[in-house]
């Protein structure tokens, strides 16, 4: 009896809702009437955006199972979607206190995989709060003149006549020259930006980054801030940071010798971009051998890199905060004293893990050398594998650098040297 009461009043409500121009599909109707009449479910067929209309529609009737189910659904079987949609998602998930996966599916997103909200096409579209989110996150992969011009490029996105006024044809660009924006235009952006840019992280910069991208914009930052910013980077190295008054991001690479930074530059390098400039593609450092998991036997390289190519070999140099490293676009061989020829490879140096503007980059100069192959050494570069030398049972004591095939010498000395840890990765562009 208490049954039929229930279904007498959810079918009276279920009509109402019908009824209201703002709610009324068919689709959701015969999803609704289905499931409350008939026990079954079947939505496969339909889209994500009705979906989320029945999700809604289940919630307005209290079909909690039902809402559980679909929030499920969504997240396993339409994360492209999504991802695609997430503004609209977030905004969804936030305005029903039920949609709790959903909330759970956002708040996680943006705390995982901040970058993609970021690179996304629809990323200027998203609210105020979601920008907000994303900066405050710790793990952004992206350098913090990046987040920041992104947070730029959402203020301009927000008020398209100011790009109008710069002449810009979207908001993926940052204009170059700002002298055409009006004391008006610069608080309509100060206005708009005012909320986030709190959750800059402006000490990460280094002083020309301050100089190219923060100082343009000098009139939408708080008086008190552009100061000190001013002070602080004034006696600065062009590529130093301040001392750390903000909290670094966890820029990850799965390494244990170099940072996101030393990545960065390394992927400038394969695009033949110097270290100032703007990187044009980003590129995906995956993990393949690490020394001190694999084993450091040069069977153990042929084993695992042989066959690949457009590989990073990065090396710790032993007691010493030295790092090695080069670049080889080309596929390692397994084949006895066989060279390699590219003119793309490079060599580099770091002379400590921590100061990162010394730096040696040393590209190829006789590209018939630029490889080497020999079946009992690591990593070869150069004639006979002179310019960097990886070799020696478990790489202890005769590795060595040589100025030979390369332009620059990488090392100050041709001594021997110990290997700490090397790793090998594979390099992809990302989308």
């Amino acid at each position: 009896m208490g049954d039929n009461k229930f279904l007498l009043k959810l079918s009276q409500n279920l009509l109402e809702v019908l009824e209201d121009d703002e709610y009324y599909d068919i689709k959701i109707e015969v999803v609704i009437l289905r499931y409350i009449y008939g026990g079954s479910l079947s939505i496969e067929q339909y889209d994500t955006s009705d979906i989320i209309k029945i999700l809604i529609t289940a919630n307005e009737f209290n079909l909690q199972e039902l809402v559980e189910y679909l929030q499920t659904f969504l997240i396993e079987k339409n994360a492209e979607w999504m991802e695609q949609n997430f503004n609209f998602i977030y905004q969804t998930s936030f305005k029903y206190n039920s949609f709790l996966k959903l909330q759970e599916y956002c708040t996680e997103f943006i705390s995982k995989s901040p970058d993609r909200i970021f690179k996304s096409p629809n990323y200027s579209s998203i609210s105020e709060n979601i920008l907000i989110s994303l900066i405050q996150s710790d793990n952004i992969q992206m350098s913090e003149v990046q987040v920041w011009e992104n947070v730029l490029k959402w203020g301009f996105a927000q008020n398209p006549e100011l790009l109008s006024d710069l002449e810009l044809p979207s908001d993926l660009e940052l204009p170059s020259d700002l002298a055409s924006l009006s004391k008006d235009d610069h608080n309509v952006l100060k206005s708009t930006l005012q909320h986030c840019i709190p959750f800059i992280r402006f000490y990460n910069l280094t002083a020309k980054e301050i100089l190219d991208t923060v100082i343009p914009y000098r009139e939408i930052l708080p008086v008190e801030l552009f100061v000190d910013l001013f002070r602080t980077f004034l006696d600065l190295h062009p590529d130093s940071m301040s001392i750390v008054k903000s909290k670094p991001r966890k820029l990850n690479i799965d390494s244990n010798i170099i940072t996101f930074k030393h990545a960065e530059f390394i992927s400038k390098w394969i695009d033949n971009l110097s270290t100032t400039d703007k990187l044009a593609s980003s590129y995906e450092f995956k993990l393949i051998l690490r020394g001190t998991r694999d084993g450091f036997a040069p069977s153990k390289f042929h084993e695992i890199c042989d066959g690949k190519s457009r590989t990073v070999s990065v090396i710790k140099v032993k007691n010493s905060d030295e790092i090695l490293g080069g670049y080889n676009p080309i596929e390692w061989k397994h084949d006895e004293r066989v060279y390699g020829i590219t003119n793309e490879s490079f060599i580099f140096s770091f002379e400590t893990v921590n100061n990162i503007e010394k730096h040696i980059l040393s590209r190829v100069k006789n590209e018939q050398n630029a490889i080497f192959s020999v079946r009992n050494c690591g990593p070869l570069f150069g004639e006979y594998g002179a310019d960097l030398a990886i070799w020696g049972d478990d790489f202890y004591n005769y590795s060595y650098c040589r100025k030979r095939s390369y332009k620059k010498r990488i090392r100050k000395t041709e001594n021997g040297f110990s290997v700490e840890e090397y790793e090998v990765f594979q390099i992809r562009k990302e989308n």
